[in-house]
C-alpha cells in the first residue's frame, strides 16, 4: 500500500481537515490577492451594509479557519456517528457549501467581487472536502 494512502488513513481525521483548512486558506489568499491584479475591486458589504468596505489581507484566510473550524467538528462527529461517514460528509457539506453562497451573492458591492468571492468558496470546498471525504472512507 502507498505510504500516502497508510498516513492518511492513520491521521485522526480531525489532523486531515486542519491541513486540508491550512492549505485551503493559502491558496484561497493567494486568490484573493491576486483578484485586484486582474481588475476586481475587493469592497464588498453584507445585505444590511448601506456601503461596502475592503477586503483586506487575511480575510480569506481567515474566512477559511472559521468556516474549517466548524467543518472540522462536523467531520469529527460524523465519523463518530455516521453509518457511511465519507458519504455523509461529502453531502452535508455540499449543501452548506451551496448555503454559504448565499451570503456574497446577497451583499453589496460590486457583482465580480461577489462572484469572485462565491468561487473563492468553491475552491475552498474543491480543496478540503475530497480531502477529509477520503478519509473517513
Amino acid at each position: 500500500m502507498d505510504t500516502t494512502v497508510t498516513a492518511r488513513r492513520t491521521l485522526p481525521v480531525w489532523a486531515v481537515s486542519v491541513l486540508a483548512l491550512l492549505v485551503a486558506a493559502v491558496v484561497t489568499e493567494i486568490y484573493g490577492l491576486l483578484l485586484p491584479v486582474v481588475g476586481i475591486p475587493m469592497i464588498v458589504g453584507n445585505a444590511f451594509d448601506t456601503a461596502p468596505s475592503a477586503i483586506t489581507v487575511g480575510m480569506f484566510a481567515m474566512g477559511c479557519a472559521v468556516s474549517g473550524f466548524w467543518g472540522t467538528i462536523l467531520a469529527i462527529l460524523i465519523a463518530r456517528f455516521a453509518r457511511r461517514p465519507a458519504g455523509t460528509y461529502v453531502v452535508t457539506t455540499s449543501v452548506l457549501v451551496a448555503v454559504s453562497l448565499i451570503a456574497p451573492m446577497a451583499g453589496v458591492g460590486p457583482l465580480s467581487t461577489r462572484i469572485a468571492l462565491a468561487v473563492a468558496h468553491l475552491i475552498a470546498a474543491a480543496i478540503v472536502i475530497p480531502a477529509v471525504a477520503r478519509r473517513l472512507s
